[in-house]
């Protein structure tokens, strides 16, 4: 279904500049401070990037930035965590000074956690990586504060991947 703006295109447009038209017969703009002015401009600026994209298609698009909010709680989240995570007194395997660390949340019972380690333990032995193993139910409280609810789900230092990774694709998420 179009959206209402999208069905006036053109005449809309029109009746646009006509307004601006009339205000500015009304109203001498060598009269208007500066600040209103800026106002003014501000306010066809505002009303001309509200017109459907294909009445101004040079317009820049708005910027979106829909997760923007939840990503930076989660690396605040991850920066507060960064040691109940990685400590290399921890369990897990690699290299206690290893430039790469992943924790990974498991749970008992769970063959995708056993395939997660297992593709893990594998990635360990080619790379500079220390792996921590957190089991979800024993570090509950850690889990909470990440909003880890399920296993496995892996934790880096800059983001947290749910579900089992196939090795192929963890080896992009680590840079080389």
């Amino acid at each position: 279904m179009p959206r209402p703006l999208a069905r006036l295109g053109l005449p809309f447009a029109a009746g646009l500049f006509l307004w601006a038209s009339a205000a500015s017969a009304q109203t001498d703009f060598r009269e208007l401070t500066p600040t209103e002015r800026a106002v003014f401009h501000s306010q066809i600026r505002e009303a001309l990037l509200g017109l459907p994209r294909h009445l101004l298609p040079d317009a820049p698009a708005p910027a979106l930035d829909i997760m923007g909010d939840a990503i930076a709680q989660d690396l605040s989240r991850l920066k507060d965590s960064r040691s109940a995570l990685f400590s290399p007194d921890l369990p897990g395997f690699g290299p206690a000074d290893a430039a790469l660390t992943v924790a990974l949340f498991t749970a008992p019972d769970c063959p995708d956690c056993a395939a997660a380690e297992a593709d893990l333990r594998r990635l360990a032995e080619t790379r500079d990586l220390r792996v921590t193993l957190l089991d979800i139910d024993a570090h509950r409280d850690l889990a909470q504060a990440l909003e880890i609810d399920l296993a496995p789900s892996y934790v880096l230092p800059d983001m947290m991947l749910r579900g089992h990774i196939p090795m192929i694709v963890m080896e992009r998420y680590l840079p080389q």
